[in-house]
């Protein structure tokens, strides 16, 4: 017992007198999106304001966008840190009718957000994940969806210098912004990390 305790005590002390480091970056890269649920029966006619019911049914495609951000690395021990970002991404959908004479439309879906991500490094390697918030700010081809969007996100990425990397990450919300749609979006990009002075 005397063995753990003083294991959990050298842990501890070896956390708190670890140097902590704090690196801003940008975040860029694109956006694979699409609406939750296979098909929906259903469309909105934009230019008449009204719900069109039928037989038609409508497949939901990805669609690719992009995202850019900032993040703010605050590296507490040599295998883990903890980074806060801000973002601006374009996610949404194309909904594909069964029928051949019905036009495909894009749902485009534009969100300011927030994530606190988690990362565990392994050398150059890291995992991360994390949850996000996101604020809705324009939409196209869509009725009155939800203004707000909660979710998390799981990722991993790779430094291939001390300043720049990739990562790639899945991020799926939990409140249905549409009927009972919900956003998934597959990103892929890189990062760029400031060296600050000490």
């Amino acid at each position: 017992m005397k063995k753990l305790y003083f294991l959990f005590i050298g842990l501890l002390s070896g956390l708190s007198f670890a140097q902590v480091t704090f690196n801003p970056g940008i975040r860029l890269g694109a956006n694979i999106s699409h609406l939750s649920d296979g098909q929906t029966n259903y469309w909105y006619n934009d230019y008449q304001s009204y719900y069109q019911y039928g037989a038609d049914k409508f497949d939901i495609k990805s669609k690719v966008d992009f995202y850019i951000g900032f993040q703010a690395n605050i590296r507490f021990a040599k295998f883990y840190a903890l980074q806060p970002e801000l973002y601006y991404t374009r996610q949404g959908a194309k909904f594909e009718s069964e029928n051949p004479g019905v036009e495909t439309k894009t749902v485009d879906l534009s969100y300011v957000g927030a994530a606190v991500v988690n990362k565990f490094y392994f050398d150059k390697f890291n995992i991360h994940f994390g949850p996000t918030l996101e604020f809705l700010t324009d939409s196209k081809n869509i009725p009155s969806p939800i203004g707000v969007d909660l979710g998390i996100l799981l990722g991993a990425g790779y430094d291939i210098t001390k300043n720049i990397g990739v990562e790639a990450r899945i991020k799926k919300g939990f409140v249905h912004v549409y009927n009972d749609h919900t956003n998934v979006t597959f990103q892929t990009g890189v990062y760029y990390t400031f060296n600050l002075k000490k």
